[in-house]
């Protein structure tokens, strides 16, 4: 599975969201170092709050949008 989050220093959800891949390495954007405000905004246009998370290229939303992800998308022994 390949993962991507985008983050920001000192937001619960981000840490919480970074926990929950770990397992699957994802990479990690983080906010004034890797992407912009306006890059955000223009990746994310109907979002305005982070974590934003993309597994396998689709954009699944937030941290409590990825744990309804895994609620449907993953087995009990991928965990």
């Amino acid at each position: 599975m390949k993962a991507e989050i985008y983050s920001r220093n000192n937001c619960v959800f981000c840490d919480k969201a970074k926990m929950r891949l770990a397992k699957h390495n994802p990479k990690i954007y983080m906010l004034d170092k890797d992407y912009t405000r306006e890059e955000f905004f223009q990746k994310f246009p109907n979002v305005r709050l982070v974590p934003q998370i993309v597994i396998n290229n689709k954009h699944i939303g937030g941290f409590e949008d990825l744990e309804k992800w895994f609620a449907f998308n993953i087995q009990d022994n991928d965990f």
